[in-house]
């Protein structure tokens, strides 16, 4: 399509009704999973075998490629879903993809095998809409991430793309858009929970001819991907709420601060901010008005902490990342000492479709004072692993084993981690509590930038609990006390503990700490980085107990709790053990049974592995 400056809601109309004719002759829409983990998957072959053979065969106006941003299940990727016939295939390969030319676009017929297996019946299940991963999903936030290529505005623009902004400019204004917001309930996406309208109101009524609108997309929790994906699946969403953002408040900037560890992230927001630039929609009087506004992208330093909006703001400055004293509030004096208003992506991506569809729309999905939707990162040890949007009250249960497929492996459930590293773990008595801001809250968790790790019965908490720890300490800007010192004495303690060598005292020493921490650390990160212990201590004290009384570790985790030992009555006294000790824990004499040194045992395995009579065994 010809490029054309837009600068009115006209032109915007122009654009979604031709993009839409472009694609009606055509059979089938074939959209590729282009998210980070299809890339590494090799989703770029994929897109070659289909233009290849499509080329080679002069089928080029039957069938539409699309290279869509993440759909979802990346455990399972390449994804490939195949339109209007609404079928997934996964693990796709450029030798499959030609098979599915062949049969599926060509034949009519699916390619079974090669669609997704449902883990509970072992039955393909061919259309997305029955699978359970995606039909218990609300995507506001995804709306279009997985749906529409992650690399055209007019795409984006067919799919009611910068008629939000449009409507702020002509319809609401600024103090109509701010009511929108309050009225829907939205609340700020990044861990703290705060209404993004109050948010919004307050950059509005800061006293000041400049001002920031800031996105943070320094999205550092281990396990979590969100941000992510609606940066490389939706790039044009982000900067459209940036500019509504920037009008309602009154700044002419605004900056994306996006961690160095997302190139395509960065790559993609880059090209879609050129685009819309080349589109007339960032840059002066924009849709004609007297609004100018523009975006710059800054890469992300790399600490943990800069996710703190104080941090991240010194950061963009060009200063050490590390939090700044509150009061006074970004609002009043944040980027280079002007108000700013900062939120982070997934906040964001909700804002365009609620000015578009109205407060009342928005607020229909949720419970009480948590209304809309929340992206969360599956991860661990569960089967579909991936990223999903879902309505605010859902059951835990229902999002582990319903839309997560359950345990790897058929296991059982342990806990879950919700939050990150600042959230708290939760046991299988909490799987039917509601997913939503103070239900979480209430049971020592948090609903955090929405990390949601599972864990299966083979987990250690109490190590999990030393490695959310290790992660936090490692990660302390050290600019308070509280934190720096707090968070390292915790470690050394959970560390000693999976070591077999915890005290009696270590489980009142590790309260205390926790809780002076949470009461006197200087920013949000310190204040939240103990909550895996605590809920581990709360509701897992029995493994902390076994750690340090019993020297045992009931999952089998710790090796340091691991025993090897010798039956005497199976030993042939070969020395064969003993030859390939690495730290000659074993003695014994030829032909005699042998025996284990304790404390020079390494806990290596190596003699279980080189004996031949099956005398050695391992103990927990």
């Amino acid at each position: 399509m010809s490029q054309l400056k837009i600068s009115t809601l006209a032109d915007l109309e122009n654009i979604k009704r031709a993009f839409k004719e472009s694609k009606q002759n055509y059979k089938k829409t074939v959209r590729v999973c282009g998210g980070a983990g299809c890339i590494s998957s090799d989703c770029a072959a994929v897109s070659t075998a289909f233009n290849k053979v499509v080329a080679e065969r002069k089928l080029e106006g039957e069938f539409y490629l699309v290279e869509t941003g993440c759909i979802g299940m990346c455990a399972l990727g390449p994804l490939v879903v195949i339109e209007p016939d609404g079928v997934l295939y996964v693990k796709v390969t450029a030798e499959k993809m030609e098979e599915i030319i062949d049969k599926h676009l060509i034949g009519g017929s699916v390619v079974e095998a090669y669609t997704y297996v449902d883990p509970r019946s072992n039955k393909h299940i061919p259309q997305i809409s029955e699978i359970d991963f995606f039909s218990k999903q609300v995507k506001i936030a995804l709306r279009n991430c997985g749906r529409i290529p992650y690399g055209s505005i007019e795409a984006y623009i067919a799919n009611d793309g910068y008629f939000a902004m449009a409507k702020a400019l002509n319809e609401l204004k600024r103090e109509g858009v701010i009511e929108v917001l309050k009225a829907s309930g939205l609340r700020g996406r990044g861990g703290a929970g705060f209404p993004a309208g109050v948010k919004w109101e307050s950059g509005y009524k800061a006293k000041g001819d400049i001002k920031y609108m800031v996105c943070n997309g320094d999205e550092g929790d281990p396990g979590a991907f969100m941000d992510r994906s609606i940066l490389e699946g939706d790039p044009h969403s982000i900067i459209e709420a940036m500019m509504l953002g920037g009008y309602t408040i009154g700044a002419k900037k605004g900056y994306f601060y996006v961690r160095a560890e997302y190139p395509v992230a960065v790559e993609r927001l880059n090209a879609a901010i050129d685009e819309a630039r080349a589109f007339g929609l960032l840059g002066e009087n924009i849709l004609g008005s007297d609004f100018s506004f523009d975006l710059e992208v800054r890469i992300g330093a790399g600490a943990f902490v800069c996710g703190e909006e104080t941090a991240l703001l010194n950061s963009i400055e060009g200063k050490r990342g590390e939090p700044r004293q509150k009061p006074p509030f970004p609002f009043q004096r944040g980027l280079f000492g002007y108000p700013t208003i900062i939120n982070n992506v997934e906040t964001l991506a909700n804002i365009p479709a609620i000015i578009v569809k109205g407060a009342e729309w928005y607020a229909s999905y949720g419970v009480g004072k948590s209304k809309g939707t929340k992206v969360f990162a599956l991860a661990g040890d569960i089967v579909n692993a991936g990223i999903v949007e879902i309505p605010m009250g859902m059951k835990m249960r229902e999002v582990i084993y319903d839309i997560g497929g359950g345990m790897t492996g058929g296991k059982a459930f342990k806990a879950v981690q919700s939050g990150g590293p600042s959230g708290g773990c939760l046991t299988a008595d909490h799987l039917d509590v509601s997913v939503d801001y103070e239900s979480l809250s209430a049971m020592g968790a948090i609903m955090g930038s929405g990390g949601l790790i599972a864990m299966d019965e083979n987990t250690c908490l109490v190590d999990t609990a030393r490695y959310f720890m290790e992660f936090g300490q490692d990660e302390s800007c050290g600019h308070c006390l509280p934190c720096r010192v707090g968070t390292k004495r915790i470690l050394e303690i959970l560390q000693r503990i999976v070591r077999g060598k915890g005290v009696a005292e270590d489980i009142e020493t590790l309260s205390t700490l926790s809780k002076t921490i949470c009461d006197t650390a200087m920013c949000g990160l310190g204040q939240t980085a103990p909550n895996p212990v605590l809920t581990t201590l709360k509701y897992f004290r029995d493994e902390y107990e076994a750690h340090i009384h019993d020297k045992r570790c009931p999952a089998h985790v710790c090796t340091a709790l691991k025993r090897y030992l010798i039956d005497e009555k199976a030993c042939v006294g070969c020395t064969i053990c003993a030859k390939n000790c690495p730290t000659n824990a074993i003695s014994g004499s030829v032909k005699k049974p042998h025996f284990i040194d304790q404390e020079a045992c390494i806990r290596c395995g190596v003699c279980m592995e080189k004996c031949k009579f099956n005398a050695i065994s391992v103990q927990y």
